[in-house]
């Protein structure tokens, strides 16, 4: 299905280079200081490749589903388990963003559908002209704080995670909580060259699609 034109959205063909700029925060309004990511990514690439360089970006491992909200509107990889007579799922494989999203565009994504992590994605610049570095790619240009280790338990379970490394951090549970975690976790750390070194390798291998 088709997108239908919005006022103020971006027009011109998928292959003219553009350049959008996203501040993506994860749960701000119950996690704080925020965790948050700014990438920089080619305005021709599909929902389902952004949901790649995003997971890139935070450090998650793209165990569970996920999904966009964007102006009301649900996009994801169709299963045939989905009930569309519920809710209509468009196709992220299927729609670009050079073809939807618009300067000063607001919406979320959503990453496990368990721990509800909700990623506030927030367009900071728009460049349509001029040609890309990017080409197809995505770079994070800035970021602080660690992801959360996947399958704490969302906000709640990160909180409990997170008191108990401050409070006991020599106790029994808090070293089994680190070595769960997969060692030394230190939840203001955030290697930008780690993020940017794992989109690289997605490219490399072309992992994502379009």
């Amino acid at each position: 299905m088709s997108e239908p034109n919005r006022p103020g959205k971006q027009q011109g063909t998928l292959r003219a280079p553009c350049v959008y700029t996203l501040k993506i925060e994860l749960q701000p309004n119950e996690i704080q200081p925020v965790i948050w990511r700014r990438l920089d990514v080619d305005g021709r690439i599909s929902l389902s490749k952004l949901h790649h360089f995003i997971q890139a970006a935070f450090g998650w491992s793209d165990a569970h589903l996920h999904e966009f909200e964007i102006q009301g509107r649900t996009y994801r990889t169709p299963s045939p388990e989905d009930d569309f007579d519920v809710i209509e799922i468009r196709d992220e494989r299927k729609t670009f963003l050079n073809r939807l999203i618009t300067e000063a565009e607001v919406f979320s994504y959503l990453y496990d559908f368990g721990d509800s992590w909700e990623h506030v994605i927030t367009v900071e610049d728009f460049v349509a002209d001029g040609e890309s570095d990017l080409r197809g790619g995505a770079y994070v240009t800035d970021g602080a704080r660690a992801c959360p280790p996947e399958d704490v338990g969302g906000t709640d379970g990160y909180h409990d995670f997170l008191e108990t490394l401050l409070v006991a951090p020599h106790s029994d549970e808090a070293k089994q909580m680190q070595d769960w975690a997969g060692g030394k976790f230190d939840p203001l750390h955030f290697d930008i060259r780690l993020a940017n070194a794992a989109i690289s390798r997605m490219m490399y291998n072309g992992w994502g699609g379009k």
